[in-house]
Formats: structure tokens, sequence, C-alpha cells
């Protein structure tokens, strides 16, 4: 069984259109949506939407590790509410669980940008580049990793940031695998931000927690 955990904030839009990709998954795959408090109907989108809703303290790491603690799967998957699988996602992902050789692996997506501008191919590989050379793949490309090896490693961290990264750099290098497949995001903060101011920021803040920087001075710079 695999428990996909999305963590929500504000993202009722967003939500509907990544419930509705999942929705082509095996039957007794769970989606638990692990929300900050939200107050556009997020929840009560989910709810409607019958799958799993936990309410908590807003923070993404902290709602990934609610919606860990809660699941019933030998499998998590973490994902963004943002994103949606492309078609064929749940074979690729069903393939690769079944395999006991990958019971302490982990898997991720390639990413893509939802934007025909040709600066969202630019950043896609860009990104793509940093997840398969420097082994950093982000939260927003989906994160597949068993439920033993995620309680082995201690779990996501009550992280605001950089949560993702700090689990990744716990996994290690050889123990990463990218799936034939994207999981596609939302592009509007790269259009609002700017096709490469946005990244820019990113890679200080990335570069920032590298350098050992407390994670709440990042948050400051990064919102």
């Amino acid at each position: 069984m695999l428990s996909i955990i999305i963590p929500t904030l504000n993202c009722r839009d967003d939500l509907a259109r990544t419930l509705d990709a999942l929705s082509l998954r095996p039957e007794e795959w769970e989606i638990i949506v692990s929300d900050g408090g939200s107050q556009d109907g997020t929840v009560e989108l989910a709810e409607l939407s019958k799958v799993r809703t936990l309410v908590g303290k807003p923070g993404r790491g902290r709602q990934l590790a609610a919606g860990a603690r809660a699941a019933r799967g030998h499998w998590y998957l973490f994902w963004h509410a943002d994103t949606q699988p492309q078609p064929g996602w749940a074979a690729l992902v069903e393939r690769f669980i079944k395999n006991p050789e990958n019971n302490f692996h982990v898997a991720f997506f390639m990413l893509a940008l939802n934007d025909s501008d040709p600066a969202a191919r630019r950043v896609e590989k860009l990104a793509n580049w940093r997840a398969q050379t420097l082994n950093l793949p982000y939260g927003d490309q989906g994160l597949l990793i068993s439920s033993a090896y995620y309680d082995h490693l201690g779990g996501y961290k009550n992280l605001d940031l950089m949560e993702d990264v700090d689990l990744v750099q716990r996994i290690g290098s050889k123990r990463l695998h990218v799936l034939p497949s994207a999981a596609v995001t939302s592009a509007v903060k790269y259009r609002r931000d700017g096709w490469w101011a946005r990244p820019i920021k990113n890679v200080t803040c990335l570069c920032l927690y590298l350098l050992g920087i407390p994670v709440q001075m990042i948050v400051k710079l990064y919102r």
C-alpha cells in the first residue's frame, strides 16, 4: 500500500487539479492532505474529495511529518499540492515499490513547469541537472520512499524551509533514483518573481543553508 502525502496551505484550486490527476491510481493507495490552517476552502475540498485530512500548525516539514505519522502505507509518496503527475505515473511507482531491492532506496520525478515560455525550459534543465548531477531533488519533484527507510532516517524535521534538502542529504546519492516521468509543477512563482530572479533566490537560499545559516534567517529572504 502507498500513502500519498500532500502538505497544503491556502491552495484550494491547485489541490483540486492535483487530486483529479492523482485519481488514476490503484484503489488501495490512500491520499493524506496535511493542512497548515488554510482559510480558502482547501480543507473543505479535501474532505469533500474523501481523502484523509489532517489540520495542524503550518510549516511544510511539520506538515509532511504529521502526514507520515498518520499514514497506513508501507511506502510514502510526498507530493506538492501545485504539482500533477504525467500519465503513466502510477505504473512507474508501482514497479519501483514492488522491487524489494528498492526498500532502502528513494525515487523522484523529473521536473516540468506548466508554462510554454522558453524560459521555463531553461529552469527545468537547471533543476533536473541539480537533481541528477548534484543529487539534490527538491520537494516539487516528489519523493517516493519506504516507510521503513523513512523511519530509519528519522523522517522530516520541523523546518519551514529546506526540509526536502535536509532529508535528501541524509539519503545520500547512491540511494537516489530518477523516474522516467515528470512532476508538472505550477510556474506561477516564476512568472510572479521572474524567470531569472526566482532561480537565483532559490540558489542563494540553498547556498546559505549548506553554509550552515539558520533556516529561520533564510526564510526571511525566501519570503
